[in-house]
């Protein structure tokens, strides 16, 4: 029973989970207050400003890092993790959604040659993240953490 105790009062998840989860919110209330449009499905996405995968990694480092130590092994592996999940959003991530809208331009191209018997779905293209959107992320969680770490030393 104390592992559930431990998992609820885990600090470091609920800080990154709550980061990543501010950052969604955010993302839902950006699109209404630029596009005007409300659009809740948008929390459920990857891809879009701000990156909640950044929030995520940002937050949990931070607080390791307030608590731990920036010389600590574990600080090491908690900011290689977050440099990888940063890396993968603007780079993998982002160029598989460039593709993915190239290949629904393509699709569309081949529509209109070919209108019986071929209607396949469109690629999802917001796969990744711009550096704008990984850098505000980050913003997020450092901020996050540093709130919520703060004289944690």
């Amino acid at each position: 029973m104390d592992s559930f105790a431990d998992l609820f009062g885990n600090r470091w998840l609920w800080v990154a989970v709550l980061s990543s989860t501010g950052a969604q919110v955010l993302k839902v209330l950006l699109i209404l207050l630029i596009e005007r449009r409300w659009r809740p499905a948008a929390f459920m996405e990857t891809g879009g400003m701000p990156s909640s995968h950044s929030a995520m990694v940002a937050a949990l480092t931070t607080g390791v890092g307030i608590t731990e130590g920036v010389g600590s092994p574990l600080f090491a592996a908690c900011a290689v993790f977050a440099l990888i999940v940063m890396y993968d959003a603007t780079g993998v991530r982002h160029s598989s959604g460039q593709q993915a809208r190239l290949l629904n331009e393509l699709v569309e191209e081949l529509r209109a040659v070919v209108r019986e018997g071929f209607a396949p779905l469109p690629l999802r293209v917001l796969l990744g993240h711009t550096y704008l959107e990984v850098l505000v992320g980050t913003l997020i969680g450092v901020g996050a953490g540093f709130i919520a770490f703060a004289g944690a030393e």
